[in-house]
């Protein structure tokens, strides 16, 4: 640091959790508007890592040169990490300390759900000592935000992922096969449903669809097994499934257990690896091998879109909607004020205090969950080809639709007409 740093206050950056595109333009927001404002502005690098072992030496001072055309580019400057410093009291109090080290006075942090929840413990913690604001970021638009606005890098997101469904969907005609595609969405199918609709795919699944139950594992793969059977009906042997990833928390963790390709860890956070857990390709195999059974031969290929899409260089929605962000995050700390996430609603930029959105009882920010019952999920699910409650109100189309699936009409409606219920899930309490 220079010279100036006893005689002006110093604001530190720090990146949280998975990268998603925009990142680099709140970091540049933020570093042009506090040195503006006459703050020296420190880059944390490598998120909590470091700053919880105590150590306050991976760090850079930022200055407007280095950041000034940074918004353009994926990625983060300063790295990120999934570090937890409240995992552990002395981890959190080590972390504390190190940005006492480095004269901190504002912590600006960028990262989704578990970074705000950490960010909201140290500004408990800290006692006034060091002011904090956060910038939700995630590509899975889970964070409860006013206004239902999307939280920074989920358009982006949805905006490549289409281009990546669409070339499947034509990938699918041409060559009459199917794909499984599966999202990012750890507790939210935003991302799913907005790639889904927005790119036309055959179908999507999410989590929420089941609403509050537990599901087993093959009821996932009848919606799926049904589709193809009524695609095939309609003359299209071929198709794009988007499924959100999130479906996996729905599914008895015991079920899940027995397939291959299952690895139950979690992270920091205490969050199940979902990324470990390759339900494009159990989903693909169970369906593939019931068809098979069956004397019809289905091509399914499973596609990940996850990693793809968290470092794209930002549309120019996620470029201006960082500036905005990184810009109300320092004026809110400058303002005299802590303890909030900064938002804008209807173009106004307003904070909303930690206490408003943490659960108490879990000690952790809520998540927002796509909301079933909505206009904008009921469009959704009416261009989708899935089973419906009319495909059951003649026989003769039940039959029909049996008999392309090789099974009889008993057998077709004992295996699917339970997904037309809502939830999707099976009655099965004991008839009396």
């Amino acid at each position: 640091m220079n010279k100036d740093h006893y005689h002006k206050k110093t604001l530190a950056i720090l990146v949280g959790g998975g990268p998603a595109p925009g990142i680099n333009g709140v970091i540049r927001s933020i570093t042009i508007e506090a040195i503006n404002s006459g703050l020296i502005v420190l880059g944390i690098i490598d998120g909590f890592e470091w700053l919880a072992k105590g150590d306050s030496t991976h760090y850079k001072q930022l200055t407007i040169d280095d950041v000034s055309r940074i918004h353009f580019s994926g990625g983060s400057i300063l790295r990120t990490s999934r570090e937890n410093p409240t995992t552990d009291q002395k981890k959190l109090d080590a972390t504390i300390k190190a940005l006492t080290q480095l004269s901190v006075d504002y912590l600006i942090t960028i990262g989704g759900d578990d970074t705000a929840t950490t960010s909201y413990k140290i500004d408990k913690l800290a006692g006034g000592q060091i002011e904090v604001a956060h910038v939700p970021k995630t590509i899975d638009n889970d964070l409860p935000l006013p206004g239902d606005m999307p939280t920074f890098g989920y358009q982006t997101a949805r905006h490549f992922g289409v281009n990546i469904v669409q070339s499947l969907m034509m990938d699918a005609s041409t060559t009459k096969r199917w794909y499984y595609v599966v999202s990012m969405g750890r507790k939210a199918g935003h991302l799913a449903l907005g790639i889904g609709k927005a790119a036309g795919a055959t179908l999507t699944v999410i989590g929420e669809e089941f609403r509050d139950k537990t599901i087993k594992f093959g009821t996932v793969c009848d919606i799926l097994e049904a589709s193809i059977i009524k695609r095939m009906a309609l003359g299209h042997p071929y198709g794009v499934a988007i499924l959100a990833e999130g479906i996996i928390t729905r599914i008895d963790p015991d079920e899940l257990k027995s397939h291959p390709y299952v690895n139950l860890e979690s992270d920091t956070h205490g969050n199940i690896r979902l990324s470990e857990i390759d339900i494009g390709r159990i989903t693909k195999d169970e369906v593939r091998g019931r068809l098979r059974e069956r004397g019809l031969d289905v091509t399914i290929t499973n596609k990940d879109i996850g990693y793809e899409l968290r470092c794209f260089a930002p549309i120019p929605f996620d470029c201006e909607y960082t500036q905005d962000l990184g810009y109300a995050a320092v004026r809110y700390l400058l303002s005299g004020q802590s303890g909030a996430i900064v938002t804008i609603e209807k173009g106004k930029l307003i904070p909303v205090k930690f206490e408003k959105i943490i659960n108490v009882k879990k000690g952790r920010v809520e998540t927002r969950e796509v909301d079933i019952d909505s206009d904008v999920y009921h469009v959704a699910r009416k261009y989708m080809i899935r089973l419906e409650k009319e495909d059951f109100d003649e026989i003769k189309n039940v039959a029909r639709l049996a008999l392309i699936g090789n099974m009889t009409t008993k057998e077709f409606e004992e295996r699917f007409k339970y997904l037309t219920n809502d939830p999707p899930v099976k009655d099965e309490t004991p008839k009396k």
